[in-house]
């Protein structure tokens, strides 16, 4: 007997008619016409693993199979298993594709990591994808040209419970990409940069800006392996538990 279509469900964090989620749109037709999308009715970058708990969320039915949700990437994927897909929840979650890179602790602020974070937490497998992007324009090209393969390889090699994957293109050409490296989260750190302006009522207002001081990109993190013009591929796992300071610390306070 045949496997029925996979249910993939998109989402991510630049907002419900980003171009990144139209793209990723396209590219998920390829392997299923069971397509759903639930994404934030406007821009949520930056909004991390948040939950909107003081306040009701609204839910607009664009299309079909289309929603957007008056919040947080995390509310979107939520209520599309808990509500909207609840009689037939996914079989997988595709989150992005995100308008810039989305390296090192960028995966700490990201909605669009948020959104395939959800998803795992929920027991269904997801892939979070970003065009990495260092000027002006995105090459959306790179991420076009090269997802469909890389994610139908993700599929069939799986990964475990509790962990999902983050994919991030490098910001050159589609034929200039050199490969593809599986490696770990590297370090930067974003907002070290505050701008302060003053309103026209005389009042100080503050722009966080999006400066980072790097780490000098060692070998086998994802910064690296985008500097090398590589696809950068990093399993993330959702126990933040410190194995070695948990054994430290047992010992020092037993």
């Amino acid at each position: 007997m045949a496997k029925p279509p996979l249910r993939i469900l998109l989402s991510n964090d630049d907002g419900v008619d980003a171009t990144g989620l139209k793209l990723l749109e396209r590219i998920a037709r390829g392997f299923s016409a069971d397509i759903w999308v639930v994404a934030p009715e406007i821009e949520q970058s930056g909004s991390s693993h948040s939950l909107t708990l003081r306040r009701p969320l609204r839910i607009r039915h664009l299309s079909e199979r289309r929603y957007s949700v008056d919040g947080t990437p995390t509310d979107c994927v939520l209520m599309a298993v808990k509500h909207i897909l609840a009689d037939h929840p996914p079989d997988l979650v595709l989150a992005g594709i995100n308008r810039g890179g989305n390296l090192g602790e960028d995966v700490t602020y990201s909605g669009t990591l948020a959104a395939a974070m959800e998803a795992t937490l929920l027991g269904i497998p997801a892939i979070a994808l970003s065009q990495h992007r260092e000027g002006r324009q995105t090459p959306w090209k790179t991420a076009e040209t090269h997802a469909p393969e890389l994610i139908r390889r993700l599929i069939d090699a799986g990964w475990p419970p509790n962990v999902f994957i983050n994919v991030n293109f490098p910001d050159v050409a589609a034929d200039k990409v050199s490969g593809t490296e599986v490696g770990y989260q590297g370090r930067r750190k974003l907002g070290d940069h505050l701008e302060e302006r003053i309103d026209p009522h005389g009042r100080p207002y503050y722009w966080i800006g999006a400066l980072r001081r790097e780490e000098a990109s060692r070998k086998g993190s994802d910064l690296a392996a985008v500097q090398r013009a590589a696809i950068a591929v990093t399993p993330l796992h959702l126990d933040l538990t410190h194995r070695s300071t948990l054994r430290h610390l047992k010992q020092a306070l037993a």
